[in-house]
């Protein structure tokens, strides 16, 4: 069970209090307009003495709320729980009847022609009040089970948020554990037929792109989502790789708006989509090809394509192999923004492979 932070608790008493004042001000400023209507005097000692005869129900309200969330009887609705409020609502009753009873007696406010006896103002206020006092304890109930439903919902969906960041996270571990060992084996080949062919300026800028792929990628696997600047700086890093070890056979352009380089993007977005269009496509065409990324702002929606030259696919798309980017993407992007997303892979007359993901646009 997960405790309300005692700073919640202290503001939630604060509010009790606030309105247990409010109400008690509200019929005793009702009082004295009453007595000043018909020209009776006294009204403060009115006004004070009806305030002050609130104060055991506002007493009693922490003991009456501990037996509502003991005792629900909205949701158990038994006999027991029933029996256990009927005799909370008649014991305070009997005490707040009696507070008043003895205030009428010590001060006398209505400025009787005779003292008022305790027994006989208690029996008449018990008569006049009984009502009153019903309405009363089934409020504190009602907004008892209004305010603890209301925080049993806010604990679920944080801890939705909770699991579903935990998911996220864990699914953006498992692409990087699918991914790097890959990637890493084909670096490294090509870093050693340049070492081969004595081409050792282009293998140390390959070395050194490596280490800067590897260390952002590191310094970012905690983060289930970042700026689309990154993303694209991060991309920007493994396309430094790609092109030395492809050279002219890759072209790639990126074309993103400046407005856009803040939204919110999942971690490992655009990389292994660019990645999947490298291989899938690029690789098998001994000419290469063009992978271009764009973005686009849409009625409040942010849509990237990645654009490769092919080769062409099957129409179904759930026969074609597209490695593990785009399937865990899905589910990533299902996990951070439910059904406000979508991916589309698609080929183009052509014969181009076009993928588009359609997410919310978020601005960090």
């Amino acid at each position: 069970m997960i405790e309300t932070p005692p700073d919640v608790r202290s503001t939630r008493w604060r509010w009790i209090v606030a309105m247990w004042i409010a109400g008690a001000l509200f019929e005793a400023a009702q009082s004295v307009l009453f007595m000043r209507a018909i020209g009776r005097q006294h009204a403060w000692l009115i006004f004070a003495t009806e305030v002050a005869s609130w104060i055991p129900w506002a007493l009693a309200t922490p003991l009456v709320i501990g037996l509502a969330r003991r005792h629900d009887i909205i949701r158990t609705r038994t006999v027991p729980a029933t029996v256990v409020h009927v005799v909370a609502f008649a014991a305070t009753t009997l005490v707040a009847e009696a507070w008043f009873g003895v205030l009428q007696v010590l001060f006398n406010p209505w400025d009787y022609p005779q003292q008022p006896t305790f027994m006989d103002t208690w029996r008449t206020s018990l008569l006049f009040q009984a009502l009153t006092y019903l309405i009363v304890y089934a409020l504190i109930l009602t907004v008892t089970y209004v305010m603890d439903a209301r925080d049993s919902m806010a604990r679920q969906m944080m801890e939705t948020a909770r699991l579903s960041e935990a998911l996220s996270k864990s699914q953006l571990a498992a692409l990087r554990q699918q991914m790097e060992p890959h990637f890493m084996f084909n670096t490294l080949h090509s870093i050693t037929g340049l070492m081969r062919d004595h081409e050792n300026d282009a293998a140390v800028s390959m070395i050194v792109g490596l280490s800067e792929f590897l260390r952002r990628g590191l310094e970012d696997s905690h983060r289930s989502q970042v700026t689309l600047q990154e993303e694209v700086e991060y991309l920007q890093r493994y396309l430094d790789i790609q092109k030395v070890r492809f050279g002219e056979r890759l072209r790639v352009t990126v074309d993103i708006p400046a407005e856009l380089l803040r939204a919110q993007v999942p971690n490992l977005l655009l990389q292994p989509l660019v990645e999947n269009a490298i291989k899938h496509g690029i690789a098998k065409r001994a000419a290469g090809g063009t992978v271009r990324v764009a973005g686009v702002h849409n009625n409040g929606r942010l849509c990237l394509s990645i654009y490769n030259d092919g080769p062409d696919f099957p129409e179904d798309p759930k026969a074609t192999h597209t490695g593990v980017g785009i399937s865990n993407l899905r589910t990533r992007l299902q996990i951070l923004h439910g059904d406000q997303t979508q991916i589309q892979l698609k080929h183009t007359p052509t014969g181009a492979v076009e993928v588009t993901v359609v997410l919310p646009l978020e601005v960090s």
